[in-house]
Formats: structure tokens, sequence, C-alpha cells
């Protein structure tokens, strides 16, 4: 604890290095997981590892001006430059040619991976249209889990007035855990407002 040399109280102490997020992930949410889970191991506690936001532009091969704003507005969003995604191989169908841009994505890790999920959790998530809860169905059966947001202007640095088109993105959130069970309980104590519980 670090001491207030004015009013000579005490105020905890802050890590530069950690998100206040990773700080709560090791003092609350760890001995939590351990209790439940009853791991021999503190290295087996499941973490969150990374968060890929992935924004697909389907138009952007007739619009290429889209795939600009989604750059710019995914950079504005996660703080980190975003890369550009192109097609494996060529489609007629929907005229797309192999090695075309049609999308776009970040990978965040560490501290800009906590800070992301905590103004995700408590920003951006209440400002969803008619929220009830995040589905807890869109776990992988490996411990990660994904959400879809239809609409990019849940994200409170994203100014709706300069908007010229609403988009949505997915969201990836990768863990540690083996079970879908212990990614649901990493993510609930972390803040996920999830609908209901796994059975």
């Amino acid at each position: 604890m670090a001491k207030n040399k004015e009013q000579n109280t005490e105020v905890p102490a802050v890590n530069p290095t950690e998100a206040r997020l990773q700080t709560f992930f090791k003092e609350k949410v760890t001995p939590k997981l351990v209790e439940r889970f009853q791991y021999q191991n503190i290295m087996k506690v499941p973490r969150l590892q990374k968060i890929s936001i992935n924004i697909g532009i389907g138009a952007a091969a007739a619009e290429p001006k889209l795939l600009e704003i989604a750059l710019q507005e995914l950079a504005q969003i996660t703080g980190q430059k975003p890369q550009i995604r192109k097609s494996k191989k060529a489609i007629s169908n929907f005229k797309l040619r192999e090695g075309q841009a049609v999308g776009c994505r970040v990978t965040l890790r560490r501290k800009a991976m906590y800070e992301f999920f905590d103004r995700f959790v408590s920003l951006a998530v209440p400002r969803i249209r008619d929220f009830r809860g995040l589905n807890d169905t869109s776990f992988d059966g490996r411990g990660n889990y994904t959400v879809g947001v239809k609409e990019q202007i849940i994200f409170p640095e994203i100014d709706i007035d300069k908007v010229p088109r609403i988009s949505g993105m997915d969201i990836s959130f990768v863990t540690s855990a083996s079970t879908d069970e212990e990614a649901y309980v990493l993510l609930s104590e972390l803040g996920m407002p999830f609908k209901k519980k796994i059975n």
C-alpha cells in the first residue's frame, strides 16, 4: 500500500504494467477457480490467452472505402493497428478473386487484452439494444468463446454521427481452459454477463 502524504491515508499501490482486470484476475479470480475445480497446481488455473476481433467486409470488392473505414474503426476500438485479411481462393459466385481484401482483424494479448475485455463488458455490452445477457452456447468445446456483435456503435470510441454504415464483428476469447465449463466460470468471474449457466 502507498501513503498519501497530504491526507496521510493509505491508497492501493497501482502496478503500471498491469491492467486493472489483470490484477483482479490474479488476486480474486484465481483463488475462486482453485477452490471450485480443486487444482493441485496453480499453473493449471485457466487464463485468458488472447482476444481476436474480426470484421468481414463482403462488399469490400465493390466498395474499397468500406475496408478503410473498418480498419479505422477497429483501430479506434482496440488501440492497435489491424491486419488486412485476404481471400485464400477465388469464388466466382461472389465475384471474389484470390488474394482480394475481404476484412480485417486484431489480436490482443496481455495488458491490451485485459483493458479491451474490461471496456467490452463494462461499457460496450450494456449498450447492446434490448440486452438480456450474452448467449452461453457459443463455446467451441475447447474452452474458447465467440460472440457476434451486430453494431460497432456499442463501443464508446465510435462516434455514431460519423459512422457511414452499421457493421458487425466477431470477438473470440481464447482461454487455456480444457473444458467449456472451466472457460465459462473464468469468463463469468472476469465479468462476462452471460444469460444463463451451462448445464
